[in-house]
């Protein structure tokens, strides 16, 4: 049996979610998909085709924590979603820092001279790439402890 060496990178959303998937050697993550989520049977139907479609083993979902360093609403909502996609998928996850990947994936989609509609398409997959390959470029750890910055 292969090993599962790719992790899935996830920028969480209400109505979308991005999608971006690493390399096998863990060193570049690339955009992978926008998915509109539908229901929950759909979206775990959807996430674990596509998990053994890649040969995931492992996901890390983007985690909105405040410029404070402490966690609102959206990441309690978030922290929920995590805990569904373990239960659904099998696989762990790994919360990681998501500040400013939006603004991040809309500039560089600016600057690709996208209109707005290509740039709207395409967001989330590139704030998913953004969090996935931050995740790489610190070694991909397993032990993430985040919180308040202050602590």
């Amino acid at each position: 049996m292969v090993q599962r060496r790719r992790l899935l990178g996830i920028d969480y959303g209400d109505v979308r979610i991005g999608l971006a998937v690493s390399d096998a050697d863990r060193v570049i993550a690339s955009p992978l998909a926008q998915y509109q989520r539908r229901s929950a049977e759909e979206d775990a139907h959807y996430l674990r085709q596509l998990i053994e479609t890649e040969e995931i083993g492992g996901i890390v979902l983007g985690l909105p924590i405040h410029l404070s360093g402490h966690e609102g609403s959206k990441a309690a909502q978030t922290r929920k979603f995590g805990s569904w996609l373990e239960q659904v998928t099998g696989l762990p996850v790994v919360y990681w820092d998501e500040r400013f990947t939006t603004l991040e994936a809309e500039r560089s989609l600016w600057d690709a001279g996208l209109t707005h509609r290509r740039r709207r398409q395409r967001r989330d997959m590139i704030a998913a790439q953004i969090i996935l390959q931050s995740y790489l470029d610190a070694g991909a750890p397993t032990d993430v402890k985040l919180g308040p910055l202050d602590d």
